[in-house]
């Protein structure tokens, strides 16, 4: 029997949604996602020969997902622009921790002597608005990305000394407003707000690096984001497992 054009017609229309479902499902499958950032990705130093976070990640996600390390312990905010530069092609998903380093360069200012608390706040924006310019020029370049793109937000302290951690987490909470605005007004990234993740003495291996429990719980919060399909600026908190 001679085919119609409409059965052509309608075969090819099936085909092509065929496909497509099938390019659709093949891009859900394949994942290659990649850390940028310091120590609190790259803290395998830390944790006594137990799994970091990267390997945590990679457990937690399908068969065949890649995931690489990029981070570097002791990394600002600056030197993400080179471990942007080396993210690989075909990257699905980017994942950005800095900002702990740069806040602690700047942590002298927390001891300078002032008149009052409106005084001493003023040396603590000044920081703020450096760090917030050069974490803008990150942000920008990460954006030239074609892939997912979630960023840390700073974790607080874990000081033995409970003044210190609370002033710590003062000044943090400055920083950390910085990046919450800088990422808000972009279209399309997410927040992953490590303050709430790591919220346990117990998530720490020293005073600013992760232990392995902490590590779990960032790795979660990872796998989150990368098998779900969250809203822009959807913001993931602590996930347990």
């Amino acid at each position: 029997m001679p085919l119609s054009r409409r059965m052509v017609v309608g075969s090819l229309v099936g085909m092509s949604a065929f496909l497509d479902t099938r390019l659709t499902l093949g891009k859900t499958l394949v994942r290659n996602v990649v850390l940028l950032g310091d120590s609190v990705f790259d803290n395998a130093a830390y944790i006594n020969g137990g799994p970091d976070v990267r390997r945590q990640v990679e457990d937690l996600l399908p068969s065949g997902t890649t995931v690489s390390l990029l981070a570097s312990d002791g990394a600002t905010v600056s030197d993400v622009a080179g471990q942007l530069d080396r993210v690989p092609h075909g990257a699905t998903h980017v994942i950005i921790s800095a900002g702990g380093n740069d806040a602690l360069l700047a942590s002298g200012v927390l001891q300078q002597a002032t008149r009052s608390v409106g005084a001493a706040l003023l040396p603590l924006s000044q920081v703020a608005d450096q760090f917030e310019a050069g974490f803008a020029s990150m942000l920008n370049r990460a954006g030239q990305l074609r892939c997912r793109i979630a960023v840390c937000t700073i974790y607080d302290p874990r000081f033995v000394d409970l003044d210190e951690r609370r002033i710590g987490t003062a000044a943090l909470a400055i920083l950390n407003d910085r990046i919450t605005r800088q990422i808000g007004s972009r279209r399309g990234l997410t927040v992953l707000d490590l303050r709430l993740v790591c919220d346990d003495d117990e998530d720490f291996a020293n005073p600013i690096e992760p232990s392995t429990l902490g590590g779990a719980k960032i790795a979660r919060s990872i796998a989150a984001f990368v098998e779900r399909q969250p809203p822009s600026a959807f913001v993931i908190g602590n996930v347990r497992g």
